[in-house]
């Protein structure tokens, strides 16, 4: 305690130092610090209470903590020791700080990095032409609602290739993977044809998003008020985000089995995560330099590397850094939602929202039942592409940032993600109930066809134990190896046509698989059963002076320590 008095007191004492210019960079620097544990901390917090308590998606409480302290409420209010407010409002484009901006770049940078990792071509290839006819209609049909209600309703939206249309119609394509993939999980709908559909063609969504999200942001940068159309230019613009996006993902998947294999000198997963993700950012500083949005390149990376064998340790390692940044991605976006500007466009944020829910349940429903879905399966199929994500925020923030709308536009399309965001679960749910949504009676992967092997262990950590010695078993026989949720660990494994599902919740293990792929993963699952046994069988047998060391040892395996 006598150490800790004057550190405090000279803390104190050297507070008021922050405001002086001379001290320009390290008031700056403090700033952005204290910012950032404001961020985090609160972001995580709100995140953690709408995932367990509102069962909702943690986005919306990352996004929730944003507007809380952003500088259009909370981040006004002046601390003392800054002289000045901790989110002050910037005048411009965008109402934060450059190098608080440039923190969540990076992080969107990682975000869809990650999501090209997260990418299953395999699925994709195997419903290529269901899911193909789904998503592009869905596109189609929500990008041209989502368009023609802004020029109907916004002053001064007039034609459509007017920025705002076409943002606003962009805005409406993104789909969000990762809250559908959940409640499929959950529901252990996964495996279904329409939670195959839904999840292929949800991909494709994304990736049409982000084309055209470069073919928007070269519109608004030729943009003018007056004067004719620049129809060739435009045309070059769309020709030049799809070829290229075509050709260096055609490219990248070629070259990073060969990349990976240079990697593995390193025979370090720590070095080869950081060289990935430094690649990541390297094409995506690339792609911008050419006219296209940053993300392009980092979704190509992530893409390209979703196939290799180090696809999964990856994703592991680069959890933390995860973890870490995309929600003060979520947080900024949350901090440009200017609530005044909201009121005078609530009406329209509510039309808008509404008519994206219609586009994506009929340009979606319509083609699944034209190719071999009924009602049920159609509706499941439309309801499931509802929910936006962070595709939706990255469009949002790219378009504020190059002044293409405003923040009554911005906070348009915030409603329109938290709306479809709330309303798409509990539908979801309702609309997944008994009965196939197929009309087909499918060879392959039909869901009466389906097999489930369930398994019960006496504690989490055993059960985490024995799961990764499962996967370590299906990759030692050449199958590749896809988390899709950190949270619950669900793994989708494939190998060429075989698809099995891994779903660990608490203390239970859920295989599903096919009916022809039972036998075989019952045997591997019955092998590493009996080495459990062996493993646990040497333990038991070990013995020590105090006669404690088997007791510590089972220990690992229990929840609570000896």
């Amino acid at each position: 305690m006598k150490k800790i008095i004057p550190l405090v007191f000279g803390v104190l004492l050297c507070l008021p130092l922050f405001g002086a210019e001379g001290l320009t960079m390290t008031h700056l620097m403090t700033r952005l610090v204290l910012q950032l544990a404001v961020l985090i901390i609160l972001s995580r917090i709100l995140g953690f209470v709408f995932s367990t308590y509102l069962k909702q998606p943690r986005v919306l409480g990352e996004l929730a903590a944003g507007m809380i302290v952003g500088p259009y409420a909370l981040g006004q209010l002046t601390v003392p020791f800054l002289h000045g407010p901790l989110f002050p409002q910037f005048h411009g484009a965008l109402p934060v700080s450059p190098e608080l901006y440039g923190f969540a770049v990076v992080a969107s940078i990682v975000l869809l990095f990650m999501a090209g990792l997260e990418t299953d071509l395999p699925t994709f290839l195997r419903f290529s032409g269901v899911a193909s006819v789904v998503g592009i209609g869905g596109v189609v049909v929500t990008f041209a609602l989502g368009s023609i209600t802004a020029i109907l309703f916004l002053p001064g939206v007039d034609h459509l290739f007017h920025p705002t249309a076409l943002f606003l119609g962009t805005l409406s394509t993104a789909t969000s993977v990762g809250i559908t993939a959940r409640i499929l999980s959950e529901k252990r709908k996964m495996s279904t044809p329409e939670g195959v559909t839904i999840l292929a063609a949800a991909v494709l969504d994304d990736v049409i998003g982000i084309v055209l999200l470069a073919v928007v942001v070269g519109v608004a940068k030729i943009h003018t008020t007056t004067g004719p159309i620049p129809w060739g230019h435009i045309g070059l613009i769309a020709l030049k985000a799809f070829g290229f996006w075509l050709v260096c993902t055609v490219i990248g998947i070629l070259v990073a089995p060969k990349l990976t294999k240079g990697l593995k000198y390193f025979k370090g997963i720590d070095i080869i995560s950081s060289i990935s993700l430094g690649i990541a950012f390297i094409l995506a500083g690339l792609v911008e330099s050419v006219g296209l949005a940053m993300i392009i390149g980092a979704y190509i990376t992530g893409l390209s590397l979703s196939q290799t064998d180090i696809a999964f340790e990856l994703r592991e390692h680069l959890e933390g850094v995860y973890s870490f940044i995309v929600p003060i991605f979520f947080a900024v976006m949350g901090m440009m939602v200017d609530f005044t500007a909201i009121g005078r466009v609530f009406v329209f944020g509510l039309i808008f929202s509404a008519v994206g829910i219609f586009g994506k349940i009929i340009g979606c429903g319509v083609p699944a039942l034209a190719t071999g879905f009924n009602l049920k399966g159609a509706l499941r199929i439309g309801v499931g592409m509802l929910p936006r994500g962070e595709v939706t925020l990255i469009i949002a923030g790219i378009g504020l940032s190059v002044g293409a709308i405003g923040q009554d536009i911005f906070g348009v399309a915030i409603m329109t993600l938290l709306i479809s965001s709330v309303l798409a679960p509990p539908l979801l749910i309702r609309v997944f109930g008994k009965g196939s949504g197929y009309r087909k009676s499918l060879e392959k992967g039909d869901e009466t066809a389906l097999r489930s092997i369930d398994l019960e262990f006496p504690s989490r950590r055993m059960t985490d134990f024995f799961i990764d010695e499962l996967v370590k078993a299906f990759r030692e026989e050449e199958f590749f190896v896809q988390r899709l949720d950190f949270d619950d660990s669900i793994y989708h494994i494939r190998k060429d046509e075989t698809l099995i599902s891994i779903i660990r919740k608490h203390d239970q293990i859920s295989l599903r698989m096919n009916e022809q792929d039972e036998q075989f993963v019952r045997l591997l699952v019955l092998e590493e059963i009996l080495e459990l046994k062996d493993f646990l069988r040497a333990i038991e047998s070990m013995k020590s002076p105090d006669t404690m060391g088997a007791d510590l040892l089972m220990g690992l395996f229990a929840d609570e320590k000896p």
